[in-house]
């Protein structure tokens, strides 16, 4: 086999491959050989079928699969033996004369074909202890655990059916209700047996306000208008009339917190269940804090390094960052032009660009960091996050266990962000970051901006 460079230029490489027509015809007379002892036609035994018979027979097809299986190999020892990293797939452009291509598939001809492919880019990584990071925390506080619980109490609120009594608000109404707007029924509007807690404000604003005082058996019309901000775009804006029956009226019965209810939602007892409540309140606390020291971490890093990027990663990146804000438009109803942003399509491709830019440059530092320093995902790590997915999909845990042990491609995509996570956990330990105390709703807020932030 020889190889040869036509082109290199920044990331961009081209080789020729070729392989000799001596290499391709002792492989063909392997296959044949192979052949002759499984192939098996009418008039001669098995395995004493003449070579000649088979070749008359079958020579182009099994010529076919050896050119085949000969780029496969000879392609991949190609890179192996350049030293480089190909960003994706190469591309391999066999001859587009027909007549070079029958004299190879008639082993006249040497093979000659093209691979085309980007190579990572090679950079030097900096020591990270030069990073000046801060570690915003919060620590949970009494009145926040009390909350919880009071939550927990909401939650396990039962309702009892009252007679002869008008509905009020915090009161239970199942219902049957048929939506209009402008007489004609519309996708969504109607429902039976729907329980509503009224003044929980779940419902179009107003409609909770128009059965307070509604009593069993009793119909009401209701009109209402979908707010203007309302996420399907046919109905944001547009004035209703719902046809409601009341079923029944329901009047809240909360649980008193005492040792029963502790254990009725996983507690051994009260103070069980606050110290419960409380580590759970910590780990949230504990997560925003990680959200905010991992955006300061990439936001350094994605100004300390600055390097050639392979141009098939970031339009991979780019097509995805896009078809996914596509589709989030399309489930609201609206198209490019009528993105939340107000931006020109283009000015949208560009930031979107830039979005796509600063993943793979950060994606492929957090993979040489991890290379460098030897970071593994264990089985066990990548085990415990298959068990987390599959908990995910209750009565289906057998179909989408078998898809992942099935998919090298979804196996993959749940070792990434593990491998990731610990990288940044290396880098962290690295920088040692300062620490300064803040309270829940600043940690949240920063949180927020940094999860929702590019």
């Amino acid at each position: 086999m020889q190889v040869t460079e036509t082109s290199a230029e920044g990331l961009k490489r081209t080789i020729q491959v070729v392989i000799p027509a001596e290499t391709i015809a002792a492989r063909f007379e392997t296959k044949l050989a192979d052949l002759k002892d499984k192939v098996q036609l009418k008039g001669f035994r098995k395995g004493h079928v003449p070579v000649v018979h088979i070749k008359k027979l079958y020579g182009r097809a099994v010529m076919g699969e050896i050119l085949e299986e000969t780029i496969k190999d000879t392609s991949v020892k190609a890179i192996e033996g350049r030293n480089e990293r190909p960003a994706m797939q190469p591309e391999i452009k066999l001859p587009e004369d027909q007549d070079e291509i029958a004299r190879v598939l008639d082993g006249k001809s040497d093979l000659s074909y093209h691979m085309s492919f980007e190579v990572l880019p090679k950079f030097e990584v900096a020591d990270f202890s030069g990073l000046k990071l801060e570690r915003v925390v919060a620590e949970v506080i009494p009145e926040d655990t009390e909350m919880a619980i009071a939550r927990m109490v909401e939650s396990n609120t039962t309702y009892e059916a009252v007679e002869d009594r008008a509905a009020a608000t915090g009161d239970q109404v199942t219902m049957d209700f048929v939506g209009r707007i402008d007489g004609a029924e519309f996708d969504g509007g109607s429902a039976t047996d729907a329980d509503l807690v009224l003044g929980d404000g779940k419902f179009i604003p107003g409609f909770e306000d128009a059965l307070i005082g509604i009593k069993a058996g009793e119909r009401r019309d209701v009109t209402v208008t979908f707010p203007a901000e309302y996420p399907v775009a046919t109905l944001a804006g547009k004035p209703a009339v719902f046809d409601v029956t009341v079923k029944s009226v329901g009047a809240p019965k909360k649980p008193e917190i005492d040792d029963d209810f502790a254990k009725s939602v996983g507690a051994t007892d009260v103070a069980n269940l606050r110290q419960l409540v409380n580590e759970q309140l910590q780990r949230e606390l504990d997560r925003a804090s990680r959200i905010k020291l991992k955006r300061e971490l990439l936001d350094a890093l994605d100004k300390a390094y600055a390097f050639e990027l392979p141009t098939t990663l970031v339009e991979h990146e780019f097509q995805q960052i896009w078809a996914q804000l596509e589709a989030t438009l399309k489930r609201q109803g609206k198209t490019i032009a009528e993105n939340d942003e107000g931006k020109s399509e283009d000015d949208l491709r560009a930031e979107y660009r830039r979005i796509a830019e600063r993943r793979v440059r950060l994606g492929l530092l957090v993979g040489e960091i991890g290379d460098r320093n030897k970071i593994e995902v264990t089985p066990d790590e990548l085990r415990r996050a298959l068990i987390e997915k599959v908990r995910e999909f209750p009565g289906q845990e057998r179909m989408v266990y078998e898809y992942f042990e099935k998919t090298p491609g979804a196996v993959a995509e749940l070792r990434a962000p593990i491998y990731e996570e610990k990288v940044i956990d290396y880098m962290l330990s690295q920088a040692s970051p300062t620490e300064r105390k803040v309270s829940k709703e600043e940690l949240f807020k920063l949180a927020e901006a940094a999860a929702t932030e590019a």
